[in-house]
């Protein structure tokens, strides 16, 4: 289950100004938020110089021992050891930030917390004796205390120089908690579902990647998690009424952010038995 974004990130600026001790970390994940990782501090130099990063295996194998001012994680977790683990890293990091939708709400991964997992490692491994492996996939916030989730599959390189700067200054970061829908009426995109009768997230899914999909004529796949105010039930029974089919719906919202909790309420409700009583809240 995601969290809100809080206040303020949980880090003060340090009396005596010093380079902040940065750790990333990588759990179940396909490394695409390291990556931007890199992408970031290759296009900002001058963020090296008020940071260290002491423990990033995806860039170096020169790793300083812990505490840490910042611990970054990407990935989910799915194994036992994961679970260990993380507690661990929480020890070692004074603030612990989450980044991309595994390590927020569990990831496309996290389908796998629907079905059986006994099957699907049958179905997959030659000798399904030697995986071991948790029945689900999940956030970060469900094991330890996160000081601040950064969203997104992957994380927007801006967002991510933004967080980066915070820190250093200690001071509340400007991540935006507005609506995909925000950031198509500022790029003067035309909104796919009204013009185009296109299902798209964007009026639930949060602010982050400027609008790609429907920039290109796509509805929105919620890679960037709900937003605060996110209303599924209303907007889906909007769509139903046009005549989308309910499957349809069910797999646009069982996706990259299938285990965050409006989402998957949503997902549950849309294949249950249909009721009556059914209405928007």
């Amino acid at each position: 289950m995601t969290n809100p974004l809080p206040a303020e990130i949980a880090v003060a600026a340090p009396a005596v100004p010093r380079r902040l001790r940065v750790a990333v970390y990588k759990f179940s994940s396909c490394d695409g938020c390291q990556l931007q990782f890199l992408a970031a501090i290759g296009k900002h130099p001058e963020l090296l110089a008020k940071v260290d990063f002491v423990h990033f295996l995806e860039a170096s194998r020169a790793v300083e021992p812990g505490p840490y001012d910042v611990g970054f994680v990407e990935g989910s977790v799915t194994t036992a050891h994961d679970a260990e683990r993380i507690r661990e890293i929480r020890r070692e990091c004074r603030t612990l930030v989450t980044i991309g939708a595994c390590a927020t709400a569990g990831g496309i991964q996290a389908l796998r917390n629907w079905g059986k997992i006994e099957e699907f490692v049958a179905a997959v491994y030659a000798t399904p004796a030697f995986i071991d492996t948790l029945a689900t996939s999940t956030a970060i916030a469900e094991h330890v205390p996160v000081d601040f989730e950064l969203r997104g599959c992957p994380i927007d390189t801006g967002q991510l120089v933004e967080i980066l700067t915070a820190l250093v200054v200690g001071r509340k970061p400007r991540v935006p908690s507005t609506s995909v829908c925000a950031e198509c009426k500022a790029e003067g995109t035309v909104c796919v579902a009204v013009a185009r009768g296109i299902p798209c997230l964007g009026p639930v899914t949060q602010a982050g990647c400027r609008a790609i999909c429907p920039a290109h004529g796509r509805g929105c796949f919620g890679c960037f998690g709900p937003s605060d105010t996110a209303n599924l039930v209303s907007l889906n029974l909007h769509y139903e009424a046009a005549g989308v089919p309910r499957d349809d719906l069910h797999r646009l919202v069982h996706g990259i952010n299938a285990w965050a909790a409006p989402f998957r309420a949503e997902a549950d409700r849309l294949v249950a038995p249909r009721g009556d009583e059914e209405a928007a809240p």
